[in-house]
């Protein structure tokens, strides 16, 4: 167990605290424990690729902390009504089939080789940063009503655009396996 490992254990750790900071109305400190959950993304990952700590380990670890992060603040933001529901169900979907289709993928193949999308890691920072700006206007008592607003829809189109290009993927390295008549 590295420190680019432990990094992201921590924020696996954390999401029951934000979770709970966010369903008792403690949002300053959903928002600054968010915050910090957050940039331990991009610390986790600088730490692997800069001190050559990128394991086997870290590559299940660090997607399995974001996604745990992201869809259980999404819920529930979404329960509070502070991001719409429609995204929430659109960004759950999403990862629910990413993580279905890499399972299927894994059953019908014995391999599965997960590399991050570009267009998947803007995604993540569109919604790490939305996520961000609702709990940081509610915990710090902040006007931020057409950024909420612009970001909702950035991501949603991010969210679709990577989900359709993981399906699109996956189907062609299925079709390749596939015999010819």
């Amino acid at each position: 167990m590295n420190l680019a490992n432990l990094i992201s254990l921590a924020r696996l750790f954390a999401v029951p605290l934000i979770v709970w900071l966010i369903l008792t109305g403690s949002m300053g400190l959903a928002f600054w424990t968010f915050v910090v959950a957050a940039l331990s993304d991009a610390a986790d990952g600088f730490i692997a690729k800069r001190f050559n700590q990128a394991t086997v380990l870290g590559g299940y670890l660090d997607p399995l902390a974001d996604k745990a992060l992201l869809v259980s603040v999404y819920v529930t933001l979404g329960e509070a009504g502070t991001i719409d529901l429609w995204l929430v169900i659109l960004v759950v979907f999403r990862d629910v089939m990413i993580i279905g289709g890499a399972l299927l993928f894994r059953l019908l193949t014995r391999s599965l080789t997960m590399r991050p999308l570009m267009v998947s890691k803007i995604n993540t920072v569109a919604q790490l940063t939305l996520a961000g700006v609702a709990l940081g206007a509610q915990g710090l008592d902040l006007d931020v009503g057409g950024l909420v607003v612009g970001l909702t829809y950035v991501v949603a189109a991010t969210t679709l655009i990577s989900g359709i290009a993981y399906v699109v993927g996956w189907a062609r390295r299925a079709a390749g396996m596939e015999p010819t008549p």
